[in-house]
């Protein structure tokens, strides 16, 4: 497939889809959202029976939202559920998601690589939800997805405070299932779809939609929902994302 934003590349039944946006790494926006639903099209069109997420240039796996975009975002707009529809989708898909995690995966980047079902980071990964410092909350799936990976109360310390982990943390509180040297992290994901892919392939399906089923939170996606769309609409969402692009501490008034 041609695509600006997107590298999609198939080996078999194992795919590859590369966040190709380095100079701003690899933020989100509309246009590589439609892109990788255009990817993910083509991959399941060749029947393709796994996939491997990554991102380009190394600095990051995909830093977040575009925010110069998202500040124009309109409570509409968080009713259209733009990233958040794509994250579902990659987290419903029959077949298993891996994703490989170089440098940076914040705020929408590490939504997406929660998405995946499984996620391998190279030593320099960094990965948060820093959206309460937008004025805005984490609202394309990590109020459900983190508790079920890391537990509540790390669940809503990272949350609440925004903090960072490293690549060591992030596999300690189980937020990655491994870490391993930047240079070999797309290679070791590839390596554990390899493996995956010689299991019956209904087996897995199968096995995919019995454990989705049993942890899925659908009342989740639609509450986060409405309260995006309630802080799509507040004044410090706007002070939040334009003290972010100038470089400055947001002032918050709470309205």
């Amino acid at each position: 497939m041609a695509s600006k934003n997107l590298i999609f590349e198939r080996d078999g039944a194992l795919a590859t889809i590369t966040l190709n946006r380095p100079e701003v790494r690899n933020a989100l926006d509309r246009e590589m959202i439609a892109e990788f639903h255009a990817a993910l099209d083509e991959a399941l069109a060749a029947d393709v029976r796994a996939i491997v997420v990554t991102g380009a240039g190394g600095k990051a796996f995909a830093a977040g939202a575009d925010i110069r975009e998202m500040r124009e975002r309109s409570m509409l707009d968080a009713f259209a559920a733009i990233n958040s529809g794509l994250f579902k989708r990659v987290e419903d898909l029959s077949i298993p998601t891996i994703a490989a995690i170089s440098g940076f995966a914040l705020g929408g980047g590490c939504e997406l690589a929660m998405s995946c079902d499984l996620r391998v980071a190279g030593a320099s990964a960094k990965l948060g939800q820093p959206e309460v410092g937008l004025g805005i909350m984490a609202a394309a799936g990590a109020t459900y997805r983190l508790p079920r990976l890391v537990g509540l109360g790390r669940a809503k310390e990272l949350l609440f405070t925004g903090r960072i982990v490293d690549a060591a943390e992030a596999e300690r509180i189980g937020l990655v299932n491994r870490v391993v040297p930047d240079e070999r992290v797309v290679e070791e994901a590839k390596a554990i779809a390899r493996t995956i892919l010689e299991k019956a392939p209904l087996a897995i399906r199968v096995t995919k939609l019995a454990l989705n089923t049993q942890a899925a939170a659908a009342s989740g996606h639609s509450i986060d929902l409405l309260g995006q769309a309630l802080l799509f609409e507040t004044a410090d969402k706007r002070e939040g994302m334009t003290a972010f692009l100038e470089k400055r501490k947001a002032d918050f008034h709470g309205r």
